[in-house]
């Protein structure tokens, strides 16, 4: 059964590889651009995931920082800077935030730590608004240009989007050998149980600050690929509401699980988008969208990826009863 597992996740690895390369070959402008876009939440749910799912804490703040990002690299290409100073620039800037941010963690958990980072996103979010002089407030700031890369323009749909895959897949990489180094032993330690981590020398403090960090980077990323991806910025984008729906993004997919953040992108980004062309379902895609988004959390609140590891369970249950009842029928006849 696990080698059947491992086959079926190896293809569907495979098969996912191939419809993204392949894809945009057959899409037009708005398909590719919904692409882009569904691959920019990957990556900013990704360092998400590896703060709530891995480390187990609980963040509101996520768009916050999604926010700095784009706003660093639009400030900077606006002042005349290449794209390629505000991205590391970007991403510098919100793992130094990213570490303040965690302090509050070291001090409260749960819903308090979730109301602070909360606090912090609107915070954030007012200083976009109201910081003309540097964000443009409401105005935004538009004209973003598009990276050259090695002399090949990535204004066009579809050069973009290949470049925003390879950074995906590139961010992706490292967040898998991440997880699997010893730091990634003591992510897990931390969520499960932060006593017996720190019993067993794991620093609760240097990894939760870093939990915060290493996410806010992935999200500064997205946001430094987002300003390119719409050419025009402004705060609403960056609101508490975009905050809860990657949270519910990581939720959906599966927090934890290391394909959890393409799902639940996925969920969140493409379906509604696909909804609002279905007949009879145009005029109330977003209700449904949120029914069924409360249903699934009812009936699958591990995540959609949870499926396979809940069939598994069952079927081991089940197994087990047929055990115990073949047992107790042997000490029947027995006696």
């Amino acid at each position: 059964m696990k080698l059947l597992n491992h086959k079926f996740a190896t293809l569907a690895t495979v098969l996912g590889a191939l419809l993204v390369l392949v894809a945009p070959q057959y899409l037009k402008n708005y398909g590719i651009y919904l692409l882009t876009y569904w691959l920019i939440f990957i990556i900013a749910t990704m360092g998400l995931n590896l703060t709530i799912g891995y480390a187990g804490q609980k963040s509101l703040g996520h768009a916050a920082f999604f926010g700095i990002g784009a706003y660093t690299v639009a400030i900077l290409m606006k002042a005349g800077f290449s794209f390629w100073l505000g991205l590391p620039a970007a991403a510098l800037i919100c793992f130094v935030v990213g570490l303040i941010l965690g302090f509050p963690a070291l001090r409260v958990q749960a819903i308090y730590l979730a109301f602070a980072t909360l606090g912090f996103n609107t915070a954030i979010w007012l200083v976009m608004r109201n910081e003309e002089w540097l964000t443009g407030g409401t105005f935004g700031i538009n004209n973003i240009a598009r990276p050259v890369l090695f002399g090949y323009s990535l204004e066009g749909n579809r050069p973009y989007y290949y470049f925003v895959l390879a950074v995906t897949l590139i961010l992706a990489g490292l967040l898998w050998g991440l997880l699997r180094s010893p730091w990634g032993k003591a992510f897990k330690a931390l969520r499960d149980n932060p006593i017996r981590a720190e019993s067993l020398g794991v620093d609760i403090r240097n990894y939760t600050l870093l939990s915060f960090a290493i996410g806010a980077v992935y999200a500064g990323i997205a946001g430094a690929l987002f300003a390119s991806l719409v050419q025009f910025i402004e705060p609403a984008p960056f609101a508490v509401g975009a905050s809860i729906m990657m949270y519910l993004m990581v939720v959906v997919g599966g927090a934890g699980y290391f394909l959890g953040p393409i799902v639940g992108a996925a969920v969140g980004v493409v379906l509604p988008e696909w909804m609002r062309d279905v007949p009879g379902v145009a005029n109330w895609y977003l209700p449904l969208f949120g029914a069924a988004v409360v249903v699934l959390m009812v009936w699958l609140p591990d995540g959609l990826l949870s499926i396979p590891d809940r069939i598994r369970d069952r079927r081991a249950a089940r197994e087990a009863s047929l055990a115990r009842a073949a047992a107790a029928r042997k000490i029947g006849v027995a006696a």
